[in-house]
């Protein structure tokens, strides 16, 4: 999987594809670290439409993802998540936690 990136005005936006899981992680931290750090972004959307599966490790590289967001004062989203992945953060409680749209 290569997470990709788009930007339209103040949202920033993590395309991912595939299986999301610790082979992401280097990539996915690359580019989010790349939002985080531009000023002008003041949203990060991480799209989950092409996603097929998420694994444990992914968990944790959006809880870490979070945090960093809160620390830069920026909101964060996850979007488009279909019915198997959205199953696997429901059982993870992380509706409590993200915004899930």
């Amino acid at each position: 999987m290569t997470p990709t990136v788009q930007i339209e005005g103040e949202v920033g936006r993590v395309v991912l594809s595939g299986q999301f899981d610790f082979s992401a992680h280097r990539e996915f931290r690359q580019v989010c670290e790349t939002l985080i750090s531009n000023p002008s972004i003041k949203e990060v959307l991480v799209d989950f439409q092409n996603v097929n599966y998420l694994d444990s490790s992914a968990l944790g590289m959006l809880l870490l993802l979070k945090e960093k967001i809160g620390a830069a004062s920026k909101n964060l989203a996850l979007v488009n998540c279909r019915d198997s992945v959205r199953q696997v953060l429901e059982i993870a409680c992380f509706g409590k936690i993200f915004t899930i749209r």
